[in-house]
């Protein structure tokens, strides 16, 4: 039987009311909180079926230690990730402008959330992560999504190198991100089916998965900095190729 997970805050918990109801085993709000947001969440609650128990915030701040939950917590069935042979099958299924987002080894869960979110945003069709040495979908990663998690299809595999193989195979231009890249994001042509691999906080990617790439590219940087936060920079190159594909529909 799959385990169940304390979800929290607004955003992920409409998302899981509006997108998978029947997963939702219990849902706990604030006592004493009556503002439009709460209230709002509660009838899309009671219109979905499932009905919300009012609770002390001290039986909230137990449920999910050390974080913010908005005054809503949800019990939930939360579906795995998919595996190499549900990527493969999606893939095939993609047009000639996919766009799918690899995470090499993000650890962090605030920084896999943030991903997911930019992801959704520009339009990404799913997410990779490795297996291991990876943040997973945790309920922190959940909430910094604000519902991305539930709507985009995240993969974890086993083998990331055998994956990006795959992807090529495919018909992917795989654009590797480095901070050292002698070519420029704004220089290059984004057209086709792609693949941004980025890498890890700090150690950004492997060796083995640069190898893979077909093109490593840099953020021109305007500061003192030497690089961005790694959901910051895809945010940056996921909406540099949304940016040219609509200018290109455009004309």
């Amino acid at each position: 039987m799959a385990k169940s997970e304390h979800i929290h805050g607004i955003h992920a918990v409409e998302s899981w009311l509006t997108r998978s109801p029947e997963r939702v085993r219990q849902l706990w709000l604030q006592e004493g909180r009556e503002d439009a947001r709460l209230q709002a969440l509660a009838a899309g609650a009671e219109q979905a079926g499932v009905k919300p128990q009012r609770v002390p915030r001290a039986t909230l701040d137990r449920l999910v230690p050390e974080s913010r939950h908005q005054g809503v917590v949800a019990e939930v069935l939360p579906l795995p990730p998919g595996d190499e042979a549900g990527l493969q099958d999606l893939t095939e299924g993609l047009g000639p402008q996919a766009l799918l987002l690899v995470l090499d080894g993000v650890q962090d869960p605030h920084n896999l959330g943030a991903c997911l979110r930019s992801a959704d945003a520009a339009g990404a069709d799913a997410v990779i992560l490795p297996r291991d040495k990876s943040a997973g979908l945790t309920p922190v990663a959940r909430k910094v999504a604000s519902g991305a998690a539930e709507a985009l299809p995240v993969f974890a595999v086993t083998n990331l190198a055998r994956v990006l193989k795959r992807l090529k195979a495919a018909g992917f231009w795989l654009y590797g991100a480095a901070g050292e890249a002698e070519q420029s994001l704004y220089e290059q042509r984004l057209e086709g089916r792609i693949a941004w691999v980025l890498g890890a906080e700090g150690k950004g990617l492997r060796r083995l998965t640069r190898e893979h790439c077909d093109v490593l590219v840099r953020i021109p940087m305007g500061g003192t900095v030497e690089s961005l936060n790694v959901s910051v920079a895809t945010g940056v190159v996921l909406f540099e190729t949304r940016r040219q594909r609509l200018a290109t529909r455009a004309c």
